[in-house]
């Protein structure tokens, strides 16, 4: 479908007319308006994957007792000593880290830890979507079960996944996973609504890729602008999108429809920072619906789009109004919602 060109409109404010087109995901996916275009390294041999086992498992089993250490061939006087604390020391034993490396993605092989017949380890993510061990190719089933290697990773602190994009943080295994879902160095995704893009990038790449792939998302100036949404009536899921630029950021405005359940649709808004969810603690936004001698406001902190629209709806942080609502405030299907950013 062709979509309408955006327009200014004259009033208090400046007025940007979102364009719309219905999704074609269907309820709940979302169609975009303004702008949405429609064997491993380390396999090693089985004898050397052994002797590092071994190894691993003479440390544990050290570590038990309170002392590391590995002999030398014939010698009672130990060549080496491994302090492995319970709690765990950064940038503590980088050797014993990398036998934990998985094969396939070179992540980690954390708790609980698998291996194939032969010992060879992979990690939880790639064994599910594997037939046959990446190094020895043998059957991954029966599942047996590393407990030596478990305890030695219980004492080793891990490097954070994204520490190439510059996380410095080592972690606990338990808590590596938490970490690395809300990891400020993660890559970004393209957080226009829908699924159709799947950009992905650092921050400081989200506005060049918005400015070069979804060229039809206006940005207005100004702390407060009204947002208006045109044919609000089509059927079907529906997401109108434009920017915001204050306060030397940039942010995203959502109106997104969707039908729940049994025809019946709600409305949501939202706004995003292009930024870090600590930058986002440095502002506030106002949505405000007026018409019909009535007023209906939301005040909130914007979210990082880290976080993105569907965690919004999800958890009900953002304006929300059914179609009733949105009628008492509309003018002929178009619907203007005033913006206003503040920082705190």
């Amino acid at each position: 479908m062709t979509l309408p060109p955006a327009r200014l409109l004259a009033g208090n404010g400046s007025q940007l007319e979102a364009m719309s087109r219905p999704s074609s995901a269907g309820a709940g996916g979302g169609g975009l308006g303004a702008g949405k275009a429609g064997g491993g390294k380390h396999g090693g041999s089985v004898g050397a994957a052994a002797a590092a086992a071994a190894a691993a498992a003479a440390a544990a089993a050290a570590a038990a007792a309170g002392v590391g250490s590995v002999a030398g061939s014939g010698s009672a006087t130990p060549t080496s000593v491994v302090s492995l604390s319970s709690a765990g020391l950064p940038g503590q034993s980088p050797e014993l880290t990398a036998l934990f490396e998985c094969p396939v993605c070179f992540d980690y092989v954390l708790p609980p830890i698998l291996q194939c017949q032969a010992g060879h380890l992979v990690c939880n993510q790639c064994r599910q979507k594997l037939s046959c061990c990446p190094t020895c190719r043998g059957p991954l089933t029966p599942s047996i079960r590393n407990l030596a290697m478990e305890k030695v990773a219980s004492t080793l602190p891990f490097p954070c996944k994204y520490s190439s994009a510059g996380c410095l943080l080592t972690l606990h295994h338990s808590e590596k996973p938490d970490h690395e879902e809300v990891c400020e160095f993660r890559p970004y995704t393209c957080p226009c609504p829908g699924a159709t893009c799947k950009w992905h990038g650092s921050l400081e790449a989200v506005m060049p890729h918005l400015m070069h792939a979804h060229k039809s998302i206006t940005t207005l100036q100004g702390e407060d602008i009204v947002f208006l949404a045109t044919d609000i009536n089509l059927p079907g899921a529906v997401d109108w999108v434009m920017m915001q630029s204050c306060f030397s950021h940039h942010f995203m405005l959502v109106l997104e429809k969707q039908e729940k359940y049994e025809g019946h649709q709600q409305f949501f808004a939202v706004v995003l920072l292009i930024g870090t969810r600590k930058q986002a603690e440095n502002f506030a936004y106002r949505l405000e619906l007026n018409g019909n001698r009535r007023r209906l406001t939301w005040e909130a902190t914007p979210r990082s789009i880290h976080d993105g629209v569907a965690a919004a709806i999800m958890n009900s942080d953002c304006l929300v109004f059914d179609t009733s609502i949105a009628h008492l405030f509309a003018d002929n299907g178009n619907l203007g919602i005033n913006v206003t950013i503040s920082m705190c």
